[in-house]
């Protein structure tokens, strides 16, 4: 249920909490990036149709762990950083669940970068978030630069970067990289509210909308049209959608079906 220092696992009915609390600031290396992966294959395994990562902490998270940089700066560029960027960014791209991100205090840097790769972003009113490595002579390493271009623009993905400001997340919800911005007091609650209702929706369907969100993104929309009808093809065979149809004929019209996430 948990990696021992590095982040804790709980089901909270269909939902999967991973609480990060790797001392002092969940900074980003492989042991929160290997924990993270292995406990999003647990809850999938329990059972979970909805996970949110959080941080137990003061902080979301501060970055990555320096000490990775020293082999590389050593070495001018060759070799490998010690984690697998792109591989971590696609196992959470990818998992066929929906991921939340819960913000609270800073995330900047790769923490920043681990938001990105979920599915739905919530931040409190006062936490502050940005890509800072500039400060460090660096700049965004696991895809912060790429991510707020498609869905921001290039100014703002270089405005980001090249300041290396921290935002309030007003400005980010604004500019579309985040979903929602709730008061501190009411960050949990309204994230738990948001992850029980991906949870109690059509799971099989929900893995499709990612699925093909994530070709028309790195693709174009006409790869998407192209692929849509295969990645469909598990919906039209799902019980969830017998449910659906079923609960509609039933009502006369548009109800609230309830899903078994099959």
């Amino acid at each position: 249920m948990s990696v021992e220092g590095v982040l804790e696992r709980q089901m909270r009915g269909a939902v999967a909490e991973l609480k990060m609390v790797y001392r002092p600031h969940n900074l980003l290396g492989p042991a929160l990036l290997d924990a993270i992966v292995s406990e999003l294959d647990a809850a999938r395994r329990e059972g979970a149709k909805a996970v949110v990562i959080r941080s137990g902490l003061r902080h979301f998270s501060a970055g990555a762990e320096i000490e990775l940089f020293d082999a590389m700066v050593e070495n001018k560029g060759e070799g490998k950083l010690g984690i697998d960027c792109v591989g971590f960014l696609r196992a959470l791209e990818t998992y066929p669940l929906p991921i939340v991100a819960s913000i609270h205090g800073i995330c900047v840097g790769g923490g920043f970068e681990l938001a990105l790769a979920c599915d739905y972003i919530l931040c409190s009113a006062n936490s502050k978030i940005g890509s800072v490595e500039a400060t460090l002579g660096l700049h965004p390493l696991m895809g912060a630069i790429q991510r707020v271009t498609q869905r921001a623009g290039a100014l703002r993905a270089k405005e980001m970067s090249i300041l290396a400001r921290r935002y309030d997340p007003a400005t980010l919800e604004r500019w579309g990289l985040i979903n929602q911005v709730v008061a501190d007091e009411h960050l949990e609650a309204k994230t738990f509210e948001i992850a029980e209702e991906l949870a109690a929706g059509p799971t099989i369907a929900h893995t499709a909308t990612k699925h093909l969100t994530r070709i028309a993104c790195d693709q174009g929309v006409a790869a998407a049209d192209d692929a849509m009808a295969e990645i469909q093809k598990p919906i039209w065979a799902s019980r969830d959608l017998k449910t659906g149809l079923s609960a509609y004929r039933s009502s006369g019209g548009p109800t609230k079906a309830v899903f078994a996430g099959n």
